[in-house]
């Protein structure tokens, strides 16, 4: 091997590992899949970020923004567990009979102190725990942002209607004042 060839072999290595890492970057594309009506629904008291144990497929499936959470809500077990109920993820398209089913129940991984405070507000003052959004860390890992929260009433609602549309009237007055 002659040093022409060592020379170049180290740049194409160079080369194959700098297009891999934006390759894995342009994978790594923001998932931030969110739920808005629970923000219209419920009043949030206290709010955690909990990871999410998937299988293979469940991941790619994320990965390709295939996922909804606006029907979910989380419940524990008999074992103190925390699981998400009625998240649909759809099922991945290169799958064969491995492939997961899209709305089984999925656990929760936090740590025990919190999962113990979570419960223990639950069964006392029956607030509920609602998913807010899911999304993707740097590594890779799918996380779910999740949020102890109350129920709004019919007027608390009305109230976030009319909230929303003065907002709205104002951007609207300072873009054309601004003009």
């Amino acid at each position: 091997m002659t040093k022409y060839d060592e020379n170049h072999s180290s740049l194409f290595f160079f080369i194959s590992l700098n297009f891999i890492s934006i390759f894995a970057l342009e994978m790594q594309k923001k998932i931030n899949i969110q739920n808005k009506k629970a923000k219209f629904e419920y009043e949030f008291i206290d709010r955690y970020t909990a990871g999410i144990q998937l299988t293979g497929t469940e991941i790619k499936s994320i990965r390709a923004s295939k996922a909804r959470i606006t029907e979910s809500f989380c419940e524990f077990n008999d074992n103190g567990e925390l699981f998400v109920v009625n998240m649909f993820i759809e099922e991945y398209s290169h799958g064969n009979y491995y492939n997961h089913k899209p709305k089984s129940e999925r656990r929760l991984l936090l740590n025990k102190r919190e999962l113990k405070k979570l419960e223990k507000e639950v069964k006392n003052t029956g607030l509920t725990i609602v998913p807010l959004r899911l999304f993707l860390t740097e590594k890779g890992w799918a996380k779910l942002d999740i949020a102890l929260a109350r129920g709004k009433k019919l007027h608390d609602k009305r109230e976030t209607m009319k909230d929303r549309d003065n907002k709205r009237d104002l951007a609207r007055i300072k873009k054309n004042f601004n003009s």
